[in-house]
């Protein structure tokens, strides 16, 4: 018969099984179907607000934080912005692109008055975006 064991013999071996969790790492993932890219920053529990025709801002539940976003109809976005801006060909390296770029162009692309623009959200995303050297590879044509 098995000697039961002790309430420190059974944490130490509880504890020598519990493995850490694996680092978080940044990402961003683009969807074709959807057209869209979707990225985390952070791995907390999130709820989205719409910001405006391109981006919707994931916030943390717990610190109401920007911890990632939405960007919907990115291709279209970079196709358009290719029309305005030639020169932005630049940032698309065999077909990634940078997210801090696309929320750069967007802010720089806008023609509302700069009062009416989430800019303080959108320096927040090209931070966040640059910190975890997010990028991702949709067709821009």
């Amino acid at each position: 018969m098995t000697k039961p064991l002790s309430n420190d013999e059974y944490a130490k071996r509880v504890l020598a099984l519990a493995v850490p969790p694996e680092k978080f790492v940044a990402t961003a993932y683009y969807d074709p179907d959807g057209d869209c890219v979707e990225f985390l920053a952070k791995p907390d529990p999130f709820y989205a607000e719409r910001m405006d025709e391109l981006v919707t801002v994931y916030y943390s539940q717990e610190t109401h934080e920007v911890i990632g976003s939405l960007i919907k109809g990115v291709s279209k976005f970079c196709q358009k912005m290719l029309k305005r801006a030639p020169g932005f060909r630049v940032v698309i390296d065999g077909g990634r692109v940078k997210l801090s770029h696309v929320f750069l162009a967007k802010l720089l692309a806008s023609t509302e008055v700069p009062e009416d623009l989430p800019t303080k959200t959108y320096k927040t995303l090209i931070k966040m975006a640059e910190d975890s050297d997010a990028e991702a590879e949709f067709c821009v044509a």
